[in-house]
This record gives C-alpha cells, structure tokens and sequence, in this order.
C-alpha cells in the first residue's frame, strides 16, 4: 500500500466519479483505475461498487474512509515539520517590469532569492503565484484578482502615468483630453485594458482600440503621431526615452497612477516568504496617494477608502 494510492482512493471517495477524479489528479483515468484495484489487492476488500453509470462506496471504504484521511495529514504533517530541519529552497520571485534595484541585498540573511526571468503580463504572473510557480511577485492587481486567487497584496511601488503627444507643447493636459489605446491582445494586455477601461469610463478619455500590439513601443509612438492628439503611456514605456518629435504631458484632473503590488499566498506558512515580504514593504509610504487629485480604479487595493473618481 503506498500513500499516493491513499490519495487516489480520497479523491476517488470525494467525487464519487472516476473521470473527474483523474482530472484533479492530473493523471489518466486507466491508470487510477489500476491503482484503485492496486489497493483492494493489497487490503483484500472492495473500496467502491461501480458499474458504467455510478460509483459508490462499500461499507468497508466508507468505515476506511475516516482512516485514510488521517494518514495522508500525518504525512503531510511529517512532511511540513521536516523540511523546517532541512536546507531551505529559495523563494522565487516573479516581476513585470518593475523592481526593486536592491533586494538582492536586503533578501540577504533572510533568504536566498532566485528572481525569475521570465518576465510576463501582470495577471500571468499573479497566477503563476497563486499556482506555487512563484512565491511572491511585483505586478498591478486589482481587489477582484486577490479574491479570485487567494492572494494577499502590499504596495510596492507606483507610476504617475503621463500623456505622450507630437510636437514641442508640454503643458499639463487634461484627462477627459487625453487617449487610451486598447489592445485585442488580452492574453498580453489584460491588465492594461481593464485600466485603460475604468480610466475613460471616469474620465471621458477617447478609446482607441487597436489589434497590433501598440500599447507600447515603436507602433505605439507611431499610434501617437497619427492621432495627433496626447495618448496615456503604458507603464511597460514609462522609462523609455522620447523621440525628437515627441513629448512628455503631466496629466490632471485627475491624475491617473498605476500601482505595483507586491503578491503572495494567502495560505503560505513560509517564515521566509513572510519575512522579505515584511523587509520589501518595510518603510514604504502610500506615495502620494491620498492626494484628492489621484485616479485609481474602484477595486484597486490601495485606493483609499474616500477616494473620489473612479
């Protein structure tokens, strides 16, 4: 008898249906089948009764159930008090593009920090935490996305988005004046559409809605030549440097800021991962973002709770 096959027969006993019990195992509905009748071999009883329309536990896999459930938490147990004894894994974090030039060094005596390089949309990488891929990530949730996932989130960092427009003019422009570019490309730039969404819904900024990629980049600067009309800047182009005929517009009334959230599980009992969450965070004020004249969208979690707009 071996733990795994215990697992499968609680699965098993739980969906009462051997096909979405394989699909929560992650494993061939042929090879739970075999493993289930592995075990009544080894226990030398019947676990369920099951013909082509039902499956049912006997009353002896009813009585072992109990039992089972049991084992498999001491061994999970077993498994969390050892590796506290044991060389701790690194913790691994995931950005967008945004970070933190020093937490190398302030992870140093807490942790060893492998950060990942590959760099994905912020709602990619939100998910490849709440899936243990990650254990902390830089990216823009909203409220909505930390429920859905089991996250917890802290600010990190903020961008004050400003306006990019052809010519010389670069006085502050209004954002019902201003454009927001939206991609089809949602597997991208989800994140950035549902910004750009709320913010014109706020404010009376124009909606372009694009299909080539030109949320940033050179087709974005393109985008903005054509219009001829000041159009808000991603925060992926928020360092990029501005072409000749280009320039930089302070937006207002209000002023549109897009937060970093720093991202964990909501279930994760690593000291570690709660200790860089502690030291990335520590000392970290709410950069400006009481200030009336600040937009965030409605579900952002750090949006303060008077805020207006949005």
């Amino acid at each position: 008898m071996e733990l795994r096959q215990l697992r499968y027969f609680v699965t098993v006993a739980e969906e009462l249906n051997f096909g979405r019990a394989a699909a929560r195992l992650r494993i061939a509905g042929p090879s739970l089948s075999q493993q289930i009748k592995a075990l009544e071999r080894d226990l030398k009883i019947s676990l369920f009764d099951r013909d082509r329309r039902s499956v049912a536990l006997t009353p002896a896999g009813a009585a072992l159930l109990p039992d089972a459930r049991a084992l498999i938490a001491q061994a999970d147990e077993l498994r969390r008090r050892a590796a506290k004894f044991g060389e701790s894994e690194p913790v691994r974090v995931g950005y967008v593009n945004w970070c933190p030039t020093d937490w190398s060094a302030r992870a140093a005596g807490i942790a060893q920090l492998r950060v990942d390089t590959w760099v994905m949309p912020s709602h990619t990488q939100a998910a490849r935490v709440a899936d243990g891929s990650l254990d902390l990530a830089i990216c823009w949730v909203q409220n909505d996305d930390l429920e859905a996932l089991s996250l917890q989130a802290r600010l990190v960092g903020v961008d004050r988005l400003y306006a990019l427009a052809p010519g010389s003019d670069d006085s502050v422009v209004e954002a019902a004046d201003t454009v927001v570019l939206i991609d089809a490309d949602t597997a991208s730039w989800s994140s950035w559409n549902r910004y750009a969404e709320q913010f014109s819904a706020a404010t009376g900024a124009r909606v372009m809605r694009t299909d080539d990629g030109g949320v940033t980049g050179p087709t974005f600067l393109d985008h903005v030549r054509g219009l001829g009309r000041p159009v808000l800047n991603n925060p992926k182009g928020q360092d990029h440097p501005v072409p000749k005929d280009l320039v930089r517009r302070a937006v207002i009334n209000p002023v549109p800021m897009w937060t970093w959230s720093l991202v964990w599980r909501r279930d994760d009992d690593n000291p570690a991962v709660a200790a860089l969450v502690d030291e990335f965070t520590r000392g970290i004020g709410d950069f400006g973002l009481n200030e009336a004249s600040v937009w965030l969208p409605a579900d952002d979690p750090h949006r303060p709770c008077d805020q207006g707009g949005g």
